[in-house]
């Protein structure tokens, strides 16, 4: 059996990273892709966004919390994993997130500005 995912695509915000009380980084990121679907009618390509939620733990959390921004271009590679807990109204709710295994960005770090 094989569970693995490959993605190329830009992050939507700043991940979110946070430490255990045992001090295990965790960071939760949004990434987005695009998929060719096609032309319109007047013969222009057409794209269908698909948006990702990805999970990373100890030094990857790290890395992406320290250089990762809103609209880097990323290479993930991970598995799929769905959660589920119940709200507060007691329903059941699921989340199915890539966790990720290696992340690399691959653009150009943006350089800062002067302050």
């Amino acid at each position: 059996m094989v569970n693995k995912v490959l993605l190329v695509g830009n992050l939507t915000a700043d991940p979110d990273v946070k430490a255990t009380p045992k001090g295990t980084y965790i960071a939760n990121l949004r990434l987005a892709t695009n998929t060719y679907a096609g032309k319109d009618e007047a013969g222009n390509a057409k794209k269908h966004a698909e948006f990702h939620n990805l999970v990373a733990f100890g030094h990857t959390a790290e890395f992406a919390g320290q250089y990762l921004r809103k609209g880097r271009t990323l290479y993930v590679e991970g598995r799929l994993q769905t959660r589920s807990w119940q709200d507060a109204a007691g329903q059941k709710r699921y989340r199915t997130e890539v966790v990720v295994d290696d992340l690399q960005a691959v653009d150009k770090r943006p350089e800062v500005a002067a302050a």
